[in-house]
């Protein structure tokens, strides 16, 4: 649907309907150098979207780009407009989640429009702090475009702070001395860090091509305020470098104490079947011997001898105490 529209003249808002048939009539009337025509859709239906697109001749696969929403940040030129992909970010504190979205802005010498698709970067709030600068408002589209991407992009610096935080409550955790396993927060991290860097690397070529004014179709005084834009996006992409380095040390620190740990329970365990071992060898013994002469004593062993019963059991003491003797020498006891 329409979410705002409006005929911007010398750099000041002239109020519009939302209705398509007052777009139409609009733009056959919008010829001065000095007007253009801003209007914002928030996830319109193909139908809606093949009328704006048809107003204002946008071409059909830039449109399809628009509506299946999952394009990857790019700025393309079409014979009479230009197109950009934006991908739009917020955070989910409770879940440590990078949600993403889309913007969709054509620019032309008298128009733009943009696509919104999903809840972040709303630019209602762009559109006013424009309206309250009409200096800027006045370079036409190319502010627009300014305006959405300076949006946009200082919603991924907010990203990056929230990031940063749960990076350092990560690293205080792995390192404090309470035995904590982060390995699956460190695995979201990574994989929210991905997604942000999904949206920002693949949009800093456009960015610094606005910057320097080599984007045709976008007025050359613009590019100030796209360089702007162009280092907030580089100070972006630093810092998800960082944090992404920082998660993989606190991984490979995570992992070594993991295995430190894995390897204090190997040694106790291997010195408890040490235990198990001699504790079962001391019994063995006795039971070897008892079992050969089994618990019917005339005498014995070698039948009927006086003394075969004090020896067989004089053998099982003394065998046991000389094991005992050799497991207590040797550390197994």
């Amino acid at each position: 649907m329409i979410v705002d529209s409006a005929l911007y003249r010398d750099g000041v808002r002239v109020p519009l309907d939302r209705s398509l048939d007052d777009l139409t009539a609009l733009r056959d009337q919008c010829d001065a150098a000095n007007e253009f025509v801003w209007v914002g859709l928030h996830e319109p239906t193909k139908d809606e979207l093949a009328r704006v697109a048809a107003i204002f001749d946008l071409h059909p696969l830039a449109v399809e780009d628009a509506l299946l929403a999952h394009q990857r940040p790019k700025l393309e030129r079409y014979p009479h407009s230009l197109f950009m992909v934006l991908k739009t970010l917020w955070y989910v504190d409770e879940t440590d989640a990078v949600e993403t979205g889309e913007i969709n802005v054509f620019t032309g010498p008298d128009f733009v429009v943009t696509v919104r698709h999903g809840q972040g970067a709303e630019l209602h709030s762009a559109r006013v702090m424009l309206e309250q600068h009409a200096s800027i408002l006045s370079h036409g589209p190319s502010a627009v475009a300014y305006a959405v991407c300076d949006r946009v992009v200082d919603e991924y610096l907010k990203v990056a702070a929230e990031l940063e935080i749960d990076v350092d409550e990560v690293e205080t955790s792995v390192f404090s001395d309470e035995e904590t396993d982060e390995t699956e927060r460190i695995y979201i991290l990574k994989r929210e860090l991905a997604e942000v860097r999904r949206a920002v690397l693949p949009l800093r070529e456009p960015m610094n091509r606005a910057a320097t004014g080599m984007v045709p179709g976008m007025t050359p005084d613009a590019a100030p305020y796209f360089r702007d834009v162009a280092d907030h996006l580089g100070r972006v992409a630093e810092s998800i470098d960082a944090l992404d380095s920082l998660l993989s040390s606190a991984f490979e620190a995570q992992t070594a104490r993991i295995s430190l740990q894995l390897a204090k329970v190997s040694a106790q365990q291997n010195e408890d079947m040490r235990k198990i071992s001699a504790g079962a060898a001391l019994i063995l013994l006795p039971t070897l011997i008892a079992g050969v002469y089994g618990m019917n004593f005339d005498h014995m062993p070698e039948l009927h001898w006086l003394f075969g019963y004090p020896m067989a059991v004089l053998l099982m003491v003394g065998t046991s105490y000389y094991l005992y003797r050799r497991f207590k020498r040797s550390g197994w006891l």
